[in-house]
Formats: C-alpha cells, structure tokens, sequence
C-alpha cells in the first residue's frame, strides 16, 4: 500500500461531499498524539499578531512534531482546531486554506473546528491537535 492511500476515508455514499476535510478515516499501525500546537515558534516566541501567520506556524509545528516520528502530514487522521474567533476564521477561509495546503498538502483528515473564549497564551488566535497513524510495514 502506498503512503498515498494507506488511511481509508469514510463517508457514506449518500451524504453531500465534504470540502476540506473527511467525515472519518480507517486506519491501523503507530499512532502519534500531537499536543495542541499554537502560533509560536521554537523559541515560543509569537512573530505576529495576525491569525493566518498563527495557523500557517502552527501547522508547521505540527509538521515538526511528527518529523520526530518518521511521520508527514500524509499520516495525519484528525485535526481538532480551538479559535478564538469564528468570524475571523471564516472571514479569511481562502487564506487559512492557502496556508493549509502549503504546510500540510491536499490531505484532509477528520476534523472538528470549536470557538473558545481563550487559549492559555493570550497572544495565540488558535491552537491545533493531531491524530496520526504510521502504517505499520
């Protein structure tokens, strides 16, 4: 099985077509829990303000994260997004979804996007959990 197509992707066949992001996925092997990951940098220094620069650093920390597993994005299965902002969010979708896919790629696991009155560092606009499994081989 290529790393293309290890994770099946669950959606009944009746329901609407989901647009960036899977209903459910089916997978086996290691799996790898990521922390929520915020807008910071390996220093844990926030560079901006702005919430598509805090989306697109936090991705990359989670990108970071699996690297020290053998892992990519491609093994992602669940995403679990915290905003601290709904509107701003949607008000800047096309950015957020430009900055995803140059972090992560055209995969789109599971995920579950909650509003929350505040994260525990108050400068950070977002925070992002992962679900991934590594094949086993």
């Amino acid at each position: 099985m290529s790393d293309a197509n290890f994770h099946q992707l669950l959606h009944p066949s009746h329901w609407k077509a989901a647009v960036g992001y899977a209903n459910g996925v089916l997978a086996s092997g290691q799996t790898v829990f990521v922390g929520g990951q915020i807008g910071w940098n390996a220093d844990q220094v926030f560079e901006s303000d702005d919430f598509v620069v805090q989306v697109n650093q936090a991705l990359q920390n989670i990108v970071a994260i699996l690297k020290e597993a053998n892992a990519g994005p491609e093994h992602i299965v669940r995403l679990t997004w915290y905003v601290t902002d709904k509107r701003e969010y949607l008000a800047r979708l096309k950015e957020v979804g430009a900055a995803y896919r140059e972090v992560l790629g055209k995969h789109f696991p599971a995920m579950t996007m909650v509003q929350v009155a505040g994260l525990v560092e108050d400068q950070a606009k977002v925070e992002i959990e992962a679900t991934a499994v590594i094949p086993a081989v």
